[in-house]
């Protein structure tokens, strides 16, 4: 597949960051201890489908002191419409009971100290640094995968891969091209039908129509 040029690249991040410079994310939080259980649950399931069972979560618990001391049972009833809701449930409890016994219950907002959380990988922790403090991160979703390898930008087969190629090729304003990149794969260049010929403003840099899901 023919790569994107130094010209197009410089291109394709000027397009994105105009267009989508103010762009956040489509999971309703209110605070760093919401995001972070949101952004974990969006794992394998959509946006919509979290913002459908999480008001009734964060009701029942609001912080994490209340969320450590849960009941398995209950938290998995809460979020059973959500895809893996058996080992979400677990991971979001012992989530929970590390921000309680070694953060104060406070998510703490570093990268790496994240990732020391039960069910928060790399991809996570970044989406949670880029929404909540706009930290100069990639974070490769099925959405940013697909719109890297369809313009050319990455021809990596896994998501940690893309990441570091983007973060290379793109080097600032990380956070905007996220949000960009995922808003963009979700409702113009979809895995299926992509919307090319009415809504795509980024067609002259296309270099296929071509799927791509990471390994």
């Amino acid at each position: 597949m023919k790569k994107a040029t130094k010209k197009e690249i410089s291109s394709i991040k000027e397009a994105f960051i105009e267009r989508y410079d103010e762009a956040v994310t489509e999971l309703t939080y209110t605070n760093a201890f919401e995001l972070v259980i949101a952004v974990a649950l969006s794992a394998q399931c959509t946006d919509k489908r979290v913002n459908l069972l999480t008001p009734e979560l964060f009701e029942k618990y609001p912080d994490a002191i209340t969320l450590a001391n849960a009941e398995l049972d209950d938290v998995k009833a809460i979020i059973n419409s959500c895809s893996f809701f058996n080992n979400k449930a677990k991971n979001l409890i012992k989530m929970a009971q590390r921000l309680v016994e070694v953060y104060e219950g406070k998510v703490p907002l570093d990268e790496k100290e994240l990732q020391t959380l039960a069910g928060v990988g790399q991809k996570t922790a970044n989406v949670v640094m880029i929404e909540y403090t706009g930290a100069n991160l990639m974070a490769v979703d099925t959405h940013v995968f697909r719109v890297a390898h369809r313009l050319g930008l990455s021809d990596d087969e896994t998501a940690l891969k893309t990441e570091e190629t983007l973060v290379k090729k793109f080097k600032t304003d990380l956070h905007a091209l996220h949000q960009g990149m995922v808003l963009f794969g979700r409702y113009i260049c979809t895995a299926k039908n992509p919307k090319c010929d009415s809504d795509c403003f980024l067609q002259e840099f296309c270099k296929t129509r071509k799927s791509f899901k990471a390994r």
